[in-house]
């Protein structure tokens, strides 16, 4: 889930960044005291996964809650973002992440985040209840991440050639050898294969997001078997290579993040996402309060961006360009009350769709599973086999 976003670029961002950079580099200053100065006028930097920018459109932000919002994409790989907030620069840069969620616990034990206080975000209440009860969103308990957006994964594929897909068989189906595809990430393929495994194949394994070392050489020795047998036409890798590896017809099956559907049915292209039998895979992207901007006196500025990712205005205009929901009841409400900016019926489908996934066998994503270290280690033997 890390496309490059389709809105406008961050040049306006980097030109700020290097100007700043030049004026201390002049006068000696800490590179707090930027931050510091642009905090009276409710600036927040926002380094997410390229999926939750709305380009122009955060200056909505600015109008409703009086916030200045610099969005700029993280990539969306846990392992250097989590290596640049804990030992990097990101938390003297940027005051919140958007990040899939699992890292929380190892951000917090570190103090690089910090909890949020709900009683600061009117609009908490509007969330839902299974969204607040995501796993990995508190540590010690307390609060260190807001669920911003959910959804649920699994295989896009082209109904004009395979009729409905129900099943991740069909990734692994020895006719469709050549024809299909997984992504070049464990975070996402390891677990659609544990899925598979556990569910198709009666695999002894627990929990698809968090598997143990035995769980994880069964599902890894599987993959790297049936990509050595030329299974795959690849392993994707980001926005571009997942969208034209449908387009060009390349694939005709492949697990995937669900936005490729919707490109591709503005294509013109015949193209769903399946309904698996064994279950979804389901994540969230979570709002992390980084502990520098705490340092810097924004705490009650970031705690207002949040309310007002709850507000509605953002849900709705995320779930018409991407699909995705911020689990919130405010996102319907406020394209009914602002029909002229957002089609009601619209979201609502998208909000009842993203619900009805979640109201079935959801297995989640998790970003730092207890071995992930051991993961890596996998990924790169059958990036190698």
């Amino acid at each position: 889930m890390r496309p490059d976003t389709p809105f406008g670029s961050n040049i306006g961002r980097r030109r700020l960044m290097q100007m700043t950079l030049g004026i201390m580099a002049a006068l000696g200053a800490s590179t707090t005291l930027p931050r510091m100065a642009r905090a009276a006028g409710g600036d927040i930097a926002f380094w997410g996964t390229g999926t939750l920018d709305i380009g122009d459109l955060w200056s909505r932000a600015d109008k409703d809650a009086g916030l200045t919002v610099t969005f700029t994409d993280n990539g969306n790989d846990p392992g250097p973002v989590v290596a640049r907030l804990v030992a990097g620069n990101a938390n003297a840069v940027y005051d919140v992440s958007g990040l899939q969620g699992g890292a929380e616990k190892e951000l917090a034990s570190q103090g690089a985040a910090a909890p949020w206080d709900t009683s600061k975000i009117p609009n908490w209440d509007k969330v839902w209840q299974w969204a607040k009860d995501i796993p990995y969103l508190t540590y010690e308990g307390k609060q260190i991440g807001l669920p911003c957006v959910v959804n649920a994964d699994s295989i896009i594929y082209r109904k004009d050639k395979l009729g409905v897909v129900d099943s991740y068989g069909v990734i692994f189906d020895p006719k469709m050898k050549g024809r299909v595809a997984m992504e070049d990430a464990w975070i996402n393929s390891a677990i659609f294969a544990a899925i598979y495994l556990k569910g198709a194949e009666n695999a002894p394994i627990k929990d698809p997001g968090n598997l143990t070392e035995d769980e994880l050489g069964l599902v890894m020795e599987f993959l790297i078997k049936h990509k050595t047998d030329g299974q795959f036409r690849t392993f994707w890798s980001g926005w571009e290579q997942g969208v034209q590896l449908v387009a060009n017809e390349e694939v005709d099956a492949m697990t995937g993040w669900e936005p490729i559907v919707l490109e591709a049915q503005k294509r013109g292209l015949d193209v769903a996402y399946a309904e698996p039998v064994e279950g979804y895979e389901g994540w969230g992207n979570n709002l992390l309060l980084h502990k520098g901007a705490v340092d810097r006196g924004l705490s009650d500025v970031a705690h207002a961006f949040a309310n007002w990712i709850y507000s509605g205005f953002y849900g709705a205009q995320l779930a018409l360009s991407r699909g995705y929901v911020v689990p919130c009841d405010n996102d319907v409400s406020w394209a009914k009350a602002n029909p002229t900016e957002a089609d009601p019926a619209k979201v609502e489908a998208v909000v009842e769709h993203v619900r009805k996934k979640f109201s079935g066998k959801v297995y989640w994503q998790n970003t730092r599973p207890d071995n992930f270290k051991l993961y890596e280690e996998w990924w790169q033997k059958l990036r190698n086999s």
